[in-house]
């Protein structure tokens, strides 16, 4: 079992670079078994979740090379096997799959996805998507069968009742070689999904309107590989933000497109932080004054992203008052919360809305991590508290996070990952 040891209180110092977005990477990696020559992704993080697509992707015959940053992906030799349990079942993002083997073969089953547990986030729109394309699908012993008639998917207009990253680009997927026009409707806007349309246009695919609320998608026969570079993780770029905020001194944190954290930026501006905004970078300065306390609402992006609210939450304690977050994404997201409380902190839930009372210094102690960003909210915490912290969970955090423990360190912090039998 790995364990996260931090020893409290030290300034950091320095600057740390932001890797590829995890976001992106996980759709990305499906999205490129589409091509019938390899691609080569640049700027991949080294975190597990990658790991796991990999090997999910070596059981279908597909060759790879990571050197923890260039990922190979060489599909020419793929065969479409089961997948109905294993690695599929370990993170959420295995959904992909779905799209993009129904876009690839014509059929596929793909085990349900794991990942987080925040709470209820059904595939019902991924599913209505895959159906309106032509697709029939049954789900049989924890596993998902697709299947497409012979004549393959139709392009259609689709409205998503809700809005969702997932089914946006999982859609998105399966839609690259349907026949016709697709039109999706009430689309996610996030820049990940750009990411993914991009590599996708780049491989040959007709795809206008990412970013947009309307994604329209004119079918090809065929797609190509190609070299494509991930886009900063905004949601590693904010955690790394507000960690500055709340235990640095002097910190740049490099290669952010600062667009993407519009929101992050303007609750830190509103907080009173010093911040030096350069052109894919952010600075941030020991406030010379007492912090403000601010009210959070997660949204769909543009909004406040709700990967973030449990990583500013340790900053949002050391404000002078009262601060509040609703998640309005996923309310249930608060595993972070007791953990917090056992070192001190005076935060509690009503309503589903988080209260935030600043002022009270944090001890140490232990603590797991329930969550990937209850992870990052825990580090955050630990370098701020007195005393020692102990981490357990890190696997959670290893799924999101890159070299985390090297770069916290190269900013003068003391943490250290070690391994026990426990």
């Amino acid at each position: 079992m790995k364990k996260l040891i931090i020893n409290g209180g030290k300034k950091l110092k320095g600057q740390v670079t932001v890797s590829g977005a995890k976001n992106s990477t996980v759709a990305l990696i499906p999205a490129a078994i589409l091509a019938n020559s390899p691609v080569t992704l640049e700027g991949v993080p080294n975190i597990k979740d990658v790991h796991s697509l990999i090997e999910i992707l070596n059981e279908m015959n597909v060759y790879t090379e990571f050197n923890g940053s260039t990922l190979h992906i060489d599909p020419t030799e793929m065969v479409s096997v089961p997948m109905p349990s294993g690695k599929i079942n370990s993170l959420r993002a295995s959904y992909y799959f779905m799209g993009a083997l129904l876009a690839k073969f014509g059929q596929g089953v793909v085990g349900l996805p794991g990942g987080c547990d925040l709470g209820p986030r059904p595939i019902d729109q991924h599913l209505k998507g895959f159906h309106a394309l032509g697709a029939e699908i049954d789900n049989k012993m924890g596993a998902m069968h697709f299947d497409t008639p012979e004549e393959g998917m139709e392009g259609t207009t689709i409205y998503f009742d809700v809005v969702s990253i997932g089914a946006t680009i999982n859609v998105m997927l399966a839609a690259t070689k349907a026949k016709g026009l697709t039109i999706i409707e009430n689309a996610a806007r996030e820049p990940e999904i750009i990411d993914v349309a991009t590599l996708l246009n780049k491989m040959g695919a007709e795809i206008r309107g990412a970013g947009t609320d309307t994604l329209r998608i004119q079918g090809v026969e065929e797609l190509t590989g190609v070299s494509h570079t991930v886009i900063p993780d905004r949601i590693e770029a904010g955690t790394y933000l507000a960690i500055a905020a709340s235990s640095g001194e002097d910190v740049l944190v490099e290669n952010v497109i600062v667009e993407h954290i519009d929101g992050l930026v303007a609750k830190l501006n509103e907080m009173g932080l010093h911040l030096e905004v350069g052109e894919d970078s952010v600075r941030v300065k020991q406030p010379e004054e007492k912090l403000q306390p601010v009210t959070i609402k997660t949204q769909p992006y543009p909004g406040f992203a709700t990967d973030l609210q449990q990583p500013v939450t340790p900053l949002l304690l050391q404000a002078d008052g009262e601060s509040s977050i609703m998640d309005t994404i996923y309310p249930k997201r608060v595993g972070h919360i007791p953990e917090l409380q056992r070192m001190g902190a005076d935060i509690r839930v009503e309503s589903d809305i988080i209260l935030i009372q600043g002022g009270k210094k944090l001890t140490g102690a232990e603590v797991e991590a329930s969550d990937l960003r209850a992870g990052a909210c825990l580090v955050s915490a630990g370098l701020i508290a007195e005393g020692t912290t102990m981490i357990v969970g890190v696997e959670n955090i290893l799924r999101g996070y890159s070299n985390i423990v090297e770069k916290l360190s190269d900013l003068g912090a003391d943490i250290q990952m070690i391994e026990t039998t426990e």
